[in-house]
């Protein structure tokens, strides 16, 4: 079994296939579709999904920095809300943290909508999922006052430099979601993930964004999972079934998951 660990199969660019695609992954062994929340607007949908398949999809809670506008506080207060209410409901908190890549008029806010959310995980003993996009020094600087043994969680799709990589490894409690972006030539990713030990990997899609190679410029899918998983195969000289292996057992680790 595989585990897609960071998938939006809520998008809208899913709406004419959603079924079949969810089911196309499942059939391809990608069996754990984990969904990171990104705003109000998109939880209903993540909901849905959950009810509709309970042994597959999983719910995340949390402001994606990227949605962090004008009316942030209004989105953070309700986010809290449907968590705090029934925080049985949901594997983690995410997808939250710094994107300062199109943006910098809110990252004053960013910066404290991504501390609370820090705290909330906390609180409730769950792992953060967090988006680093132009801001590694920036959320470092945040995680290096917060971090204790209550933190834990996933650097989703990591680009980092292997320095980069290894400040976040050192915090103790941390993984590297590894996705399509692996497979592209001029990322130079496969070079920097081969100094990394795999035990601190999980695998991912991002899906919609993002597909590997051979599907770039295309829509990604969980299914196509499998073509990264390929590629750390040929990283690490191990087989397919190993790295299902280790890298199922990372996501099972980090979010308390039972197969």
């Amino acid at each position: 079994m595989f585990i897609d660990t960071h998938t939006h199969l809520y998008a809208e660019e899913f709406k004419e296939d959603r079924s079949e695609m969810i089911r196309r992954a499942i059939s391809a062994g990608v069996e754990k579709l984990l969904l990171p929340n990104i705003d109000v607007e998109s939880i209903e949908g993540m909901h849905q999904l959950v009810e509709q398949y309970p042994e597959n999809c999983f719910a995340m809670m949390g402001l994606h920095p990227g949605y962090v506008k004008e009316d942030w506080e209004v989105q953070l207060k309700t986010i809290e809300e449907k968590l705090f209410a029934h925080p049985e409901k949901y594997i983690a908190i995410g997808e939250i943290g710094m994107d300062l890549y199109w943006d910098k008029t809110f990252q004053a806010q960013q910066v404290i909508a991504f501390i609370k959310q820090v705290n909330w995980a906390k609180a409730l003993g769950l792992p953060i999922i967090i988006h680093a996009r132009d801001a590694f020094d920036e959320i470092f600087e945040i995680l290096d006052e917060l971090n204790d043994e209550r933190l834990f969680g996933i650097f989703h799709c990591f680009t980092g430099t292997l320095e980069q990589a290894n400040h976040i490894l050192n915090y103790g409690g941390f993984k590297l979601g590894i996705g399509g972006v692996l497979t592209y030539k001029k990322a130079e990713l496969d070079q920097i993930i081969a100094n990394i030990d795999l035990k601190n990997l999980v695998l991912e899609t991002d899906a919609p964004y993002l597909p590997p190679v051979p599907f770039r410029g295309k829509r990604n899918e969980s299914s196509y999972l499998l073509h990264t998983a390929e590629k750390l195969a040929e990283i690490y000289n191990l087989s397919l079934k190993e790295i299902e292996t280790i890298t199922t057992e990372n996501a099972l680790e980090i979010f308390k998951l039972t197969v």
